[in-house]
């Protein structure tokens, strides 16, 4: 099978590693094309990807952007047995708007 080294000038994500699916698109202005498959990663540094790739598949110019996806079997997770509650008031004698609310969670026990 064929391999492909994909250099980039900037450190990659650093949650792409072997196994994971690369992808790319067609940009054209500002549309996109469908995402292509380009191959399965093989090797990963911080500024190159490699992947073996298929004789037919079409390689990715400068101009693409790429993506990358993660097999659902070997990175399924989930919370297991653990929970929050939380309750939020307002204090104030005025109306107030709630913009956002975000958390953040890990595994810790693996």
């Amino acid at each position: 099978m064929a391999t492909i080294t994909l250099t980039f000038a900037k450190d990659i994500n650093k949650s792409v590693q072997v196994g994971d699916t690369i992808y790319r698109c067609t940009m054209s202005g500002t549309v996109a094309s469908d995402p292509i498959e380009i191959g399965t990663v093989t090797a990963v540094t911080a500024k190159t990807i490699t992947c073996n790739i298929s004789i037919a598949s079409t390689r990715p110019t400068t101009s693409d952007f790429i993506m990358f996806s993660k097999d659902n079997q070997a990175n399924l997770s989930s919370i297991d047995g653990y929970y929050a509650e939380v309750e939020m008031k307002n204090d104030s004698n005025s109306a107030a708007e709630l913009h956002a609310v975000s958390s953040e969670i890990f595994a810790s026990s693996k």
